[in-house]
């Protein structure tokens, strides 16, 4: 089952890992059903003041939806149909506070999540990237979540650039993506070490401060989603010729900075 959920009842922390590594943790419409329920049972468990959210495996924090994946879809370019909006913890008003820790790549939908947590931990190996205008898809919900995260020209390289280039967890610390840099495979030792003082503060304070953080970027998410459907409806290439580019891939080599 993914994801896993472990709780430490005398610290507060939960730990919610990704756990398809033999997918690179990519989320699977069945994933991102559980990855929902996860956080809103999270809503209902007093014992639990923050959470971790990881990947199994070293690999991959998470590289989006499964590409074998269905996601049958309405004909109109007003209406498309995302399974990924629903993975995340607000998405699902989850207001106690999520650290996430990174190991590895962390591409494309991984920041549906990556987008919805407080702050991210990182090992000194962990990349990050968005492949979609390779493939000949739009990138939308994704640049408008790490629009919110990182400079305007940082996040606009990373989306145009796509598969061409990895941001290295050195650069993703140095723009303010990453707040900490651990050693390669420290990561969820340190994000657990700092939702664990966080989650030792009274907790009506804690979600509190969640909630105006929140508060603070939602006006410009809800204006940028609202474009993001139709953007993507009249962008993607039909499915075929994406999955013409998507079998080229390996030809192609990509820089890291």
């Amino acid at each position: 089952m993914s994801p896993r959920l472990g709780i430490d009842e005398d610290s507060g922390v939960a730990v919610v890992t990704l756990d398809r590594p033999e997918r690179l943790n990519a989320i699977d419409l069945e994933t991102a059903r559980e990855l929902a329920e996860v956080w809103r049972a999270l809503r209902f468990d007093d014992s639990v003041r923050a959470v971790v959210l990881a990947g199994a495996g070293g690999r991959a924090f998470c590289t989006g939806i499964d590409r074998d994946a269905v996601v049958p879809q309405p004909g109109s370019p007003y209406m498309q149909d995302d399974p990924l909006l629903t993975v995340g913890p607000k998405a699902n008003d989850l207001w106690k506070p999520v650290v996430a820790a990174v190991e590895g790549m962390a591409c494309g939908g991984a920041f549906y999540l990556l987008g919805e947590c407080e702050f991210l931990v990182a090992g000194a190996e962990a990349v990050f990237f968005d492949p979609h205008t390779t493939y000949g898809m739009v990138s939308a919900y994704e640049s408008v979540l790490m629009a919110q995260r990182m400079p305007y020209g940082e996040v606009a390289r990373m989306m145009l650039m796509g598969a061409a280039e990895r941001m290295s967890a050195r650069r993703a610390h140095e723009i303010g993506l990453v707040s900490e840099l651990t050693e390669a495979g420290r990561a969820l030792e340190a994000a657990v070490a700092c939702a664990t003082v966080v989650a030792g503060y009274p907790a009506a304070a804690v979600q509190g401060t969640v909630r105006a953080l929140w508060a603070a970027k939602e006006a410009s998410l809800a204006a940028g989603f609202a474009q993001a459907p139709h953007l993507v409806a009249l962008g993607n290439l039909p499915a075929e010729q994406q999955a013409e580019l998507f079998a080229g891939r390996r030809a192609r080599g990509f820089g890291v900075r």
